[in-house]
């Protein structure tokens, strides 16, 4: 992999952590309602589903995968549930407790890491984009160790930088807001993107 084509590849990678989809406006919605931090972890679930699924690409499992119809179908309903109740929960949240979890919990990081996880591995294009992706890359038949590795690092760099970038708008903004009716809209309006997220992975096929 020449110098050229990482940094290409890194590049996408970091479009790609940034576009619009049900894992972005769940970050959104969390950055809204409880800050920065508490979004770290949800990224960091999302970074793990998409590692993964580059590590099932490059092993050659990407035929399985494809034909794992009913085992996605059953994981993207799940997601979607839970983004719909976590939707339901910050649009009913009194502005005193806005909060979804604590971050300084335990508990509320590996929740959150859950999320990120689930939100991602629910998303059927996410593994599409690796398997249409990598190819035009590295030739997969000779990947080697340090190849997939230096992959495997790109990605979680391209990902990260992506995904706090969009943490960190969504927090500003509820910085920028701290009265009680300015929260109560942040918390309706994240409830808001946390449902149409849920939504959107629902209508994806």
């Amino acid at each position: 992999m020449t110098f050229e084509s990482a940094a290409t590849y890194l590049l996408a990678i970091f479009l790609f952590a940034i576009t619009p989809g049900p894992g972005v406006f769940a970050l959104i919605a969390t950055g809204v309602n409880a800050g920065f931090r508490r979004c770290l972890p949800m990224a960091v679930g999302m970074m793990i589903s998409d590692v993964l699924y580059l590590l099932l690409v490059t092993f050659g499992l990407a035929t399985i995968a494809e034909h794992w119809g009913e085992f996605f179908g059953v994981i993207r309903i799940l997601g979607a549930l839970y983004l719909f109740y976590l939707g339901w929960k910050l649009w009913r949240a009194p502005v005193q407790n806005a909060e979804v979890s604590s971050p300084g919990k335990s508990g509320g990081n590996l929740a959150g890491v859950a999320q990120g996880v689930l939100i991602s591995a629910s998303n059927p294009k996410v593994i599409l984009f690796y398997i249409a992706f990598l190819p035009t890359f590295v030739d997969l038949e000779r990947l080697g160790g340090s190849s997939l590795a230096l992959l495997v690092v790109l990605t979680v760099a391209g990902l990260m930088a992506g995904l706090c970038l969009v943490a960190a708008g969504a927090a500003r903004a509820r910085r920028a807001l701290r009265s009680p009716r300015a929260q109560r809209r942040l918390n309706r309006g994240a409830g808001s993107l946390m449902i149409g997220a849920g939504a959107l992975l629902i209508a994806k096929s």
